[in-house]
């Protein structure tokens, strides 16, 4: 009895594993049905392929999913940094027709290695300017204009063979917490959250999306639980017809694990309606990771969902219905990938360039001072690459204003200004972080000719130098900026244009 329902539990999980080949007990429970993986960034390796060739070789029916967006979010590209761009980058141009090229570009390289579900597009609609962890993953902040680019990225996606995944529903644009580490709360009228933050999901299930991705979050008119664990919530999906796979957001992040656990949180996960369980990334614990922390967060999902349908809290058949799901979408995609259309051509770089807006110049070097803040768990918002691009052989410093004192940051600056070339501050939160917004002041008393690189959202009250808008702390997003700033425009001089600030 314990084998069987060892078996049927494992036919709902999705976890994450470190190193870049598949470990023996992942095998192992791929041959007893686990239902597949999730790729990150410590999975990424030459032999990608092979590896995605090795666990269909244990389980032909495998899932392999993949965290990539582009832009700010990568995976595939987390060595480097996106060539692709990002979603308020999409956003802001505006056309629908390259984001789903994009989205197709994506699929293809998805497939390419084997995996054959993405984890977006972000179908949020970012509200709150101070959200630390959406922020320009969205495609805006207007419903409209999020709606028409996620059914675009969705139908890119799955014309190229592979399955996109919305997320995080129903909606995590509303937030200032990051439900990595806690559980936010959305206090908003409903009639608000209807009207805004649900119609991108709609949009995307009339669609025909394949699966949508539950967010860690609660709306206290529809209960205490967060959406993940709210039966209320999960069911308004398929009140809207949806009949693909629900899938959680990762159960290891602190919004579950560190209230009702991994195992706690996998059954009650089940038995409000989600389909299949994203266990998570395990380097999600940082230092406090072991060696078997991928294995250990598995079981400890596994072992929940198994005590719970032996004492009745989570009933046979619902977890059979998942299964069921989860195996449904697997027969989808492997006669979907014999049908994959070709990407539609496009040029990634001019459609970053339409997106890029503000100061322009025609320096020979830059002298860049990275403020951004720290990377977080969904996020590489300090990755190196930016500041590697946009400084080429230029000076480079930084400094974390969140814990530098005053002495440390103009040290910096300093540092900066000596250095031949023009002095840019490279930032991310110029709104919502003061200690960014003073480091810009402080940078114009020394250096009025200094620019600022904004890859954040964009600065919607002024700041004391000119800005770049980038969008999106990306590979190819830094190379524009730095065409921008030496002499990839026409204008001989810093300039700051009409719609350098405007809201992507």
């Amino acid at each position: 009895m314990s084998d069987d329902l060892t078996r049927l539990a494992n036919g709902v999980l999705w976890p994450g594993f470190l190193g870049t080949e598949a470990p023996e007990w992942l095998l192992a429970e791929l041959r007893e049905g686990l239902a597949g993986v999730v790729y990150f960034g410590q999975n990424m390796g030459e032999g990608l392929a092979e590896l995605s060739a090795s666990i269909r070789r244990a389980n032909p029916a495998a899932l392999i999913g993949i965290d990539e967006e582009g832009g700010n979010v990568t995976r595939l590209e987390s060595a480097t940094g996106s060539t692709l761009p990002g979603a308020a980058q999409l956003g802001a141009v505006d056309d629908v027709v390259a984001t789903r090229a994009a989205a197709a570009e994506l699929a293809r390289r998805v497939a390419a290695v084997g995996a054959d579900v993405v984890l977006g597009p972000v179908a949020d609609v970012n509200t709150d300017p101070r959200n630390p962890v959406i922020g320009v993953r969205s495609f805006g902040d207007d419903p409209a204009l999020v709606s028409r680019h996620v059914r675009a990225a969705v139908e890119g996606l799955q014309s190229g063979g592979v399955a996109a995944c919305i997320k995080h529903f129903p909606g995590h644009g509303d937030t200032h917490l990051d439900s990595h580490h806690a559980l936010p709360e959305i206090t908003l009228d409903v009639d608000e959250i209807e009207r805004v933050h649900l119609e991108p999901f709609r949009a995307a299930v009339a669609d025909g999306v394949d699966t949508v991705m539950t967010a860690h979050i609660v709306v206290p008119a529809w209960g205490d639980e967060p959406a993940t664990l709210n039966s209320r919530v999960l069911g308004m999906l398929r009140g809207w017809g949806f009949a693909g796979v629900i899938i959680s957001d990762a159960l290891d992040m602190a919004a579950i694990r560190e209230t009702v656990g991994i195992g706690g949180g996998a059954a009650r996960a089940l038995a409000a309606g989600v389909d299949l369980l994203c266990i998570g990334n395990p380097t999600n614990l940082g230092d406090a990771a072991r060696p078997d922390q991928d294995h250990r967060d598995l079981l400890e999902a596994r072992d929940g969902i198994v005590a719970a349908m032996r004492d009745g809290s989570l009933t046979r058949a619902r977890v059979e219905e998942a299964a069921a799901r989860v195996r449904a979408l697997a027969e989808t995609l492997r006669a979907r990938a014999a049908e994959a259309q070709a990407p539609l051509g496009y040029d990634a770089a001019d459609v970053v360039a339409r997106a890029v807006t503000g100061a322009t110049a025609d320096a020979d070097a830059l002298a860049v001072v990275d403020a951004r803040r720290r990377s977080s768990l969904a996020v590489d918002s300090a990755s190196a690459h930016v500041v590697e691009v946009l400084a080429a052989d230029g000076h480079r410093g930084r400094v974390d204003v969140a814990r530098a004192g005053a002495e440390e940051q103009d040290a910096a600056l300093d540092a900066a200004v000596a250095a031949p070339g023009l002095t840019v501050i490279l930032l991310d939160r110029p709104d919502a972080d003061a200690a960014q917004r003073s480091l810009v002041d402080r940078a114009a008393e020394r250096d009025p000719a200094a620019v600022v690189v904004n890859v954040g959202l964009p600065a919607r009250r002024p700041l004391a130098l000119p800005v770049v808008e980038v969008g999106a702390a990306s590979r190819i997003g830094a190379q524009e900026a730095r065409r921008r700033l030496t002499g990839g425009t026409s204008s001989p001089r810093i300039s700051s244009s009409d719609d350098t600030r405007r809201a992507l």
